[in-house]
């Protein structure tokens, strides 16, 4: 069975900087995508960006030029470096990734508990 296990949230104050991990355990075969999505305390999901494995990376307007994603040496680990932190990047993220044509939390619908990150002074 394959687990998606999100590390690196925390408490940071506004302007720091964090760098979330994911990595999966379980699957012997490639992603072919992976993505970073947070959901703020009663707010919906949002995505946060994606990346095509071995490809380019896309990012949400509200966080671009201050998150990037990035794909490890390692199979089917990717990073969201989070810089210029805000209040409002409160929210507790997950990562995501495609096996093929379907993402295995997206289209299960099983999320996990991700890694909270607070901003806060």
């Amino acid at each position: 069975q394959v687990q998606l296990v999100e590390s690196g949230g925390g408490l940071v104050q506004p302007g720091g900087s964090l760098r979330l991990s994911c990595a999966a355990s379980g699957m012997i075969h490639s992603f072919t995508a992976m993505a970073w999505y947070r959901q703020a305390p009663g707010k919906q999901r949002e995505w946060v960006g994606s990346i095509l494995l071995g490809s380019r990376a896309s990012i949400a307007e509200s966080v671009k030029g201050r998150f990037t994603i990035s794909s490890g040496n390692a199979k089917n680990t990717v990073f969201l470096q989070m810089s210029s932190l805000r209040p409002e990047d409160t929210a507790v993220y997950y990562c995501d990734a495609r096996y093929g044509s379907a993402w295995l939390r997206g289209d299960s619908g099983s999320w996990g508990q991700g890694t909270q990150v607070t901003v806060s002074s």
